[in-house]
């Protein structure tokens, strides 16, 4: 195993408003993808960290409301990663969009206000000890977590009768291209 870099890699604060505009396009196509599954499909049990579809959207969409909460200082209501936040489909996908909003909003005020090097300080949802970890990072881990698990539902697609859109950085448009 490698040892962990003694240094953050420097990203400017505009890295990851663009970040989370990506990720909002990447999720709208994935979505849509998984918008035409029949419901046997998008809930069919799967091997997979979460076991379907829907269940690995939920957890995205739960992971962005802990760490959103944490970022804001709101909290949040999520008691697990594994927590189902929306039971259907269209419900889910309707969150999705207002969450990806808020992302949006929430990292751009981020990078305008506040220092990157700084730490946010949070406690893990089985409570604990404090931990501290510098806000590049934390917001580097909320994009990095999405792509992971976008993957992860982009291969359970490939599976299905729906062809898996391409979600890459590079394939999503950038202004006055």
């Amino acid at each position: 195993m490698r040892p962990a870099p003694k240094e953050i890699p420097p990203m400017t604060p505009s890295t990851f408003p663009h970040l989370a505009r990506w990720t909002a396009w990447a999720n709208d196509r994935l979505y849509a993808a998984c918008g035409q599954l029949a419901p046997e499909a998008y809930f069919a049990q799967r091997p997979c960290a979460f076991g379907s579809i829907h269940a690995t959207l939920n957890h995205l969409l739960a992971t962005d409301r802990v760490w959103l909460g944490r970022l804001t200082g709101e909290g949040h209501d999520i008691p697990s990663l594994d927590h189902i936040v929306c039971a259907d489909f269209a419900s889910l996908a309707q969150a999705r969009r207002a969450e990806d909003e808020r992302l949006a909003r929430v990292v751009g005020e981020i990078a305008e206000t506040r220092d990157l090097d700084g730490d946010l300080v949070f406690v893990g949802l089985g409570g604990g000890p404090q931990r501290s970890t510098p806000l590049r990072v934390v917001l580097s881990h909320l994009f990095l977590h999405h792509a992971h698990h976008r993957g992860q539902v982009h291969a359970l697609l490939s599976q299905t009768e729906v062809a898996p859109p391409a979600l890459d950085l590079m394939y999503f448009p950038l202004p006055g291209h």
